[in-house]
């Protein structure tokens, strides 16, 4: 039986999600949870995508083949008594055997943060500490070039082995939350590796007024990640929704 198996989790401890040899990830700590679970059968667990080392999930999903007969509430619960406190199932379903996390999705919704008044040594595993004033007036003028289909080449940084980066992004908004923290909201149909924290930093040099809000449509149309531009932080960036078929 699939089961697709909706997921948050606090990525500062781990070396991102997907399984590297030695290190301690959180499909790691996934797929051990499921094996121990499907009676000690090694169990994969295919995410929607891999976020980087430090990202944290909101949101995301994965589906995994057991073969036990177990409820969904069953099978939730015995998950998160078998996780680390920093991950934690949120809902299990059945699926059809033929559905696939990664393939059906129709969109992705991510969120940045960051911190743009004094530095908190509380939240800094959790919003970006820039600590200085930004011109979010020029930063929403210049996010709107990123709306719609384009060849994101520019901002992924192993650009150089996608032969296809042309994405769709139907929703680019930035806004404060509150006096001093800035919310970037990206959605789209696919985002590849550190697209979203490139164009953050970008975004960031037009907060900072280094650059005018039109630069980020030249810096778009270049499509060379080589030109330059910042890459913001892992710590900021979290998964926050994902949209199936």
């Amino acid at each position: 039986m699939r089961y697709l198996i909706t997921l948050s989790y606090d990525g500062t401890n781990y070396k991102g999600y997907q399984t590297q040899p030695g290190l301690i990830t959180i499909q790691e700590q996934i797929e051990k949870a499921l094996t121990k679970i499907n009676n000690g059968k090694k169990t994969a667990f295919t995410s929607s995508g891999r976020t980087d080392k430090g990202v944290h999930a909101k949101m995301q999903c994965g589906h995994a083949d057991l073969d036990i007969n177990i409820t969904e509430y069953k099978l939730k619960r015995a998950m998160n008594s078998n996780l680390p406190e920093d991950i934690h199932v949120i809902k299990t379903e059945k699926v059809e055997n033929n559905f696939h996390a990664r393939y059906d999705i129709l969109e992705k919704t991510y969120e940045y943060y960051i911190n743009i008044g004094e530095y908190n040594p509380i939240e800094r595993n959790y919003v970006f500490q820039y600590n200085y004033k930004l011109n979010v007036e020029k930063m929403q003028e210049g996010i709107k070039y990123l709306l719609g289909e384009h060849d994101f080449r520019a901002f992924v940084t192993e650009s150089k082995e996608k032969e296809n980066c042309v994405r769709t992004i139907s929703k680019a908004t930035v806004e404060k939350t509150t006096d001093n923290i800035i919310k970037f909201t990206f959605t789209g149909n696919g985002f590849l590796r550190y697209q979203i924290r490139n164009m953050v930093g970008i975004l960031i040099k037009v907060g900072e007024e280094k650059e005018s809000p039109e630069y980020v449509e030249t810096f778009l149309n270049k499509k060379d990640r080589s030109q330059g531009g910042k890459t913001a932080p892992a710590e900021g960036l979290y998964l926050t929704n994902i949209r199936y078929k």
